[in-house]
Order: structure tokens, then sequence, then C-alpha cells
């Protein structure tokens, strides 16, 4: 259990300014943005490596920025992604003038919020490119490697990565290597106990006495299936053998070693694992070079271990053998960065919300139900926070309901501070619930919030026509970002039949409120069959098996809200 904190929502604020106050020789944190830079700050002309995603996995990320490592991180909540505002501040005081390469664990969150913060960079004429990793074999089979997610493997690449910025190399040559060693990096790992939030009084997951979970996933994920607990040399076995057997063929006999801790198996079992493991892969004339045993990719509390490979060519060879010196990482004599001078610009100014711009009467009024429907739809989620939570756990990382709650709160405060339209009030309650949740969520609910207020504008009345061709407008919206369709298990799964709906009761001349209701019962219903599908993305993905029974919380949590949201339009239409 987590058992050092004050406000569970403040957790990795505090952690990070305490991290900020001990090891200020290494780091600088980024004003209003969540995340470091190097003390030294950004170099000119030198390429710029920023890795990121959800706290909860120290060293990752703070303690590997650093000379040979990365020159900046960005940390979302536990286990969540950062935002994409983050994600782009802190890339912007990364930023040396010879481009900017974002790199991180392959998540879908990860993946929609660090590809948009690349897009606002892109915009401002900074070059930057995007190395997701996938090295762990247990989430996607190998004709899938693509779909694969990132565990302790990112620490080969990252590594890599410091080590090709730091000696000069250009945009181009970093953005290669870091893919090669990618795309040599396999990963698998077992969980013995499962992990628990701070606030929480339950793990994410439970693993059986006597048992453990083989294929586990860095954010609680529970393993793709369970195996006796067993000696020390046979999980070694288990654990070479599965990665040997995705061993690519035209491999050297030379690899990069990590065996990585995930919070509770501590050093001396670590050890002893290695040592089993070691001898496996001598004996299957492997020569590991440089090994790392220890803590690297952790998972808060989690009890248990993963193995990764990196195959290794005369590059790769190099750049992972470079010297290094960060926090929790540290080889060789890494002295700092030669024929590079430091760059003066400092990091973004925080932004703040703005207020006002021309709207009309009508839109002001729209405005003002716009803030009490975010208002009730921040304590409808406060009442459904744990219900969300447990439905997230069983093939998730068990954060859907915390980030919904952050969300929301925080969308419903920026639309109480923003004067003007209703596009206005929408646009800044997207933008500050996208910011606060982070993650998969967090980007598409923020989408889907300023798609509709994009419709609404400031100026026009809202009836039942546009109202509905905003929610058309917001659905479209959400597929085309996160790539997902109805019957994948997702939020859609809710939204798209709410949309189809209620455009079938405003045809039949339904008022909006009646309407609305009709079609959020649908999506109610909707939501609930999700139980009967396999998850095809997100992080519920490699676990499908197990989310069927289970509704999608995303789609569930969608259906709420929208309840929630003709409840309040019956309220106005008999007021009226």
């Amino acid at each position: 259990m987590t058992s050092v904190f004050n406000d569970p929502s403040q957790f990795r604020a505090e952690a990070m300014d305490g991290f900020a106050a001990a090891f200020e020789r290494y780091v600088t944190r980024v004003p209003g943005a969540s995340g470091f830079t190097r003390a030294s700050g950004p170099l000119a002309g030198k390429v710029s490596l920023v890795v990121g995603g959800g706290s909860g996995h120290y060293p990752s990320y703070g303690g590997i920025v650093g000379a040979g490592m990365a020159d900046a991180c960005v940390l979302g909540d536990v286990f969540t992604s950062p935002s994409t505002e983050q994600i782009y501040r802190v890339a912007k005081a990364a930023d040396g003038g010879a481009g900017v390469v974002l790199s991180f664990g392959n998540y879908a969150g990860d993946r929609l919020n660090f590809g948009a913060a690349r897009e606002r960079l892109l915009a401002e004429g900074i070059d930057t490119r995007i190395v997701y990793v996938t090295d762990d074999i247990a989430s996607a089979p190998p004709d899938e490697a693509e779909k694969r997610r990132g565990i302790a493997g990112t620490v080969v690449v990252y590594k890599v990565g410091g080590a090709a910025v730091d000696a000069g190399y250009s945009l181009d040559d970093v953005e290669r290597v870091m893919q090669a060693a990618n795309d040599a990096s396999y990963s698998l790992g077992v969980a013995f106990a499962g992990c628990t939030f701070p606030g929480q009084d339950e793990p994410l997951f439970t693993v059986e006495p006597g048992r453990l979970e083989l294929g586990l996933g860095i954010h609680g994920e529970p393993g793709i299936r369970s195996e006796p607990m067993m000696p020390a040399r046979d999980l070694a076995a288990l654990l070479v053998e599965g990665l040997l057997a995705e061993r690519p063929a035209d491999s050297g006999p030379r690899a990069a070693v990590v065996l990585n801790g995930l919070g509770a198996t501590k050093y001396e079992e670590l050890f002893l694992l290695y040592n089993d493991a070691h001898r496996l892969l001598v004996d299957a004339g492997i020569e590991p070079v440089m090994a790392e045993v220890g803590e690297l990719v952790s998972s808060l509390d989690m009890a248990g271990c993963s193995l990764s490979l990196t195959w290794l060519d005369e590059e790769l060879e190099t750049l992972w053998c470079a010297p290094a010196h960060s926090v929790a990482f540290r080889r060789g004599d890494a002295v700092g960065v030669s024929g590079f001078e430091p760059v003066a610009h400092g990091a973004v100014d925080e932004a703040s919300i703005v207020a006002v711009g021309e709207a009309s009467e009508a839109s002001r009024q729209v405005a003002e139900v716009v803030r009490t429907a975010l208002a009730r739809m921040a304590a409808t989620m406060h009442d459904a926070e744990h219900q969300l939570g447990r439905m997230d756990a069983v093939a998730g990382d068990g954060d859907h309901g915390v980030g919904m709650v952050r969300g929301c709160d925080a969308a419903a405060e920026a639309a109480a501070a923003t004067q003007g339209g209703a596009g206005t009030v929408l646009n800044e309650a997207g933008a500050a619930f996208g910011d606060r949740a982070g993650g998969t969520s967090g980007s598409l609910w923020g989408s889907l919030l300023a798609a509709i207020g994009a419709t609404f504008g400031d100026v026009d009345e809202v009836d039942g026509a546009r109202l509905a061709a905003a929610m058309r407008q917001g659905a479209d919206e959400l597929q085309r970002i996160g790539g997902a369709a109805r019957g994948d298990k997702t939020m859609l799964d809710a939204l798209i039949p709410f949309v189809e709906e209620f455009e079938v009761q405003l045809a039949a001349a339904a008022a909006i409120a009646p309407a609305w209701q009709a079609a959020a019962q649908v999506a109610t219903d909707q939501a609930q069959a999700t139980a009967e599908l396999r998850a095809s993305v997100g992080r519920a993905r490699p676990l499908a098996e197990r989310s069927v029974g289970t509704p999608d919380p995303g789609a569930v949590s969608m259906s709420m809200l929208l309840t929630t949201v003709g409840e309040l339009l019956a309220e106005q239409e008999c007021a009226e």
C-alpha cells in the first residue's frame, strides 16, 4: 500500500516539489508545467530529448533527466498521460533550436497527447519527432508489434537517445537510432501482488495466494495469465525462454539486459533472479552487455519484475555504453556536453484562463446553462468515482474515476471563471479538462467539449438542430483523433447511439429535453451492453478477454453525464 501522502489528489505535485528540492543540482522545474529540464538548461544547436508519461514509475521520468540521458521530462498524474498543454510547455522549455524528440511508452492517452503537442510545436516551426516504445511482448502478438505497450525497454531506448543527442547527432539520426533500439527491444514481466493508489484501500488488482501474473502492465494492469509461484531458476527460465522465442533472425550475440523491479521486489531478490537469468543467457550463446539490475521503471508498490533484452549492433552498443549522469542512472564519467552554448529563452509563460470576446445575449444565456451543466457533471463524477475505478481495474489501470473527477472539476472551474458566449466557455472548459485530467479520457473529453463549443459559437441561438449538429460534430471528432469506432468498447459505444437517437427524436418533433432524455437512456443501455464486447483499443486491449462481462467505464461515465445534462434540460424546460 502507498502509505505516505497528504491529499491524494496532490500526490504527484507534492512528490515533484520534494524531488526538485532534493535534486536542484540535476534538474530545474519548468514554471507552470508538470516537468523538469536539466539544470544546465537547453543548449543551442543540440537536439533535445523529452520523455514522459504518468507518474508512479520513478525513476522514470525525473530520475533519468541528466547528462547522457533525457534533456527534460513531463509527468502526468499517477498512471495517467500528461496533458497536451503540459507536454507542449516542457518541450518548449527544452528546445535548443535543433529539434525535439518526444519519447514515451505506447499507450493510447500518451499517443493522443504527445501527438497533439507535436502538432502545436510543428506549427511554431519546431521540428518534432515521436518515438514510442513497444517492447512488451505479452501485450500483442509479433504480427501486431506496433500495438505493444512499453515497459522497462524504455530504459534502453531513452539511454540510446540521450547518448545520441549529447554526441551531437542530427534530429534524423537521433530518431533513427532510437527507433532501431525500440525495434530491437523485447520485455516480459511478472507480478506477485498488485499496487495501490494513494488514498485507496484496495489494490488495482489482486494475485491469488501462491500464484503469479505473467505479462503484467506497469500501470497496474494485471497479467495475461496466471501461473503457480515457482523457484527463481524456473521464473528466470520462463522469462528468458519467452524473450528468446522472439529473437530476431539477424541478431548478433550481444544484448543489453535490464532486470527491472516494480517497487516491492527488492534488490537482493533481483540479484538472485539475475544470477539464474544470466546463466541461461550465457548458455544460449548470448553476451550480456552492461546489464542493469534494479528499480528503473517502477509501478508504485507493485511486487514483481520484468526482464528486457535489446539486441545490439555496434552503434547501439556504443550509445548504450556511453557515460551518463542523472539522479538515478549513472555510468562512467559524464562531464557534460561540449560544442554547444546555453539557450537563454527560459520556459514558456504560464497561460491564464481568458475571458471575453464578442457574444450575443442569447449565447451568454446558453453559456450560463453550460456552467450549470458542467458543475452538475462534476458532482455526478464525484459520486461515481469509486464505481468507475473498480470497473476500470478489471482490465485497465483503475484510474478512470479519478481522471473524470479531475477533468470535470477543472472544466467546471474554468467555465465559472470565463466570461463570454457558449462557444468560448466550452472551449476553455475543454482545454482545462484535457490539461487537468490527462490520459485518453482527458484528451477525448477536452476535444469533445471544444468541438461542441465550436459548433455553438458565441452569437447564434442554440436550438435543437444546432445542438444535434454539435453532438454529431463531437462524436465525429472523437473518432478522428482517437482512431476508435463503435464496437471497440469505448465511450463511443454510448456517444454514437446517443447522437443517433437524439437526431431521430428531434426529427419526430420531440422537444429538446425529452429528446435528450430518450437518447440518454439509449446511451445508458448501450453502455451496459458493452459488457459483452471485447476491448480492441486502449489499455484494456491486452486483457480483452478479462474485459468481457464488465461494461466499459468510459461508456458508462459518458452515459452518466449525458443523463445528468438531460435532467438539467428538463428542469430548464419546466421553468420556462
